[in-house]
């Protein structure tokens, strides 16, 4: 089963159709919207502030989602794709991103949509990602606008592969 607590009263909110992996631990102050999936080892520790996912949002393997004490929050858009051991802290991401593998996004950031931030990417505090952009490297710039292929073959595949993948464990 997976952890959900709640903190100080509060106890994490789902949307309809949503599958937590066994071993996803969800903490606090989340609300989650429908058709979201919370993979294997992933967290949302919504204990020091909020987290707000959007609707068709996969929070993948190993991923962090988490906040600073009284500073920041995490905002999710809708179709979103969190990579396997990314780390989202303390920032806010529009619709139609694709956080890539390993990626850390960090407090303040602005993600715009229709971006994909790639894979080991370190977006460092207070960046702000346009939309219609790839960002890569450490510290992250932006590489090249993005295609209207890449936007439906990179981001809304993912989002639409792991919706489907969840029905798999239902």
């Amino acid at each position: 089963m997976p952890v959900i607590l709640p903190v100080k009263g509060v106890s994490p909110q789902l949307g309809k159709n949503c599958f937590l992996a066994p071993n996803a631990t969800l903490i606090g102050d989340v609300i989650m919207g429908d058709d979201c999936s919370v993979w294997f080892n992933a967290v949302i520790r919504g204990d020091v502030n909020s987290i707000r996912i959007g609707n068709k949002v996969n929070i993948q393997d190993g991923a962090v989602l988490h906040c600073t004490y009284q500073k920041t929050k995490v905002y999710l858009g809708n179709n979103v794709s969190v990579g396997h051991n990314a780390i989202v802290h303390g920032c806010k991401v529009n619709d139609n991103v694709l956080i890539g593998m390993g990626a850390i996004v960090m407090d303040n950031c602005e993600i715009g949509s229709n971006t994909i931030i790639a894979a080991g990417a370190v977006v460092t505090e207070g960046t702000i990602v346009p939309s219609g952009c790839i960002f890569a490297g450490v510290p992250a710039k932006k590489v090249k606008d993005i295609s209207e292929e890449l936007i439906h073959g990179e981001i809304d595949r993912i989002a639409t592969n792991y919706l489907m993948y969840s029905d798999w464990f239902k």
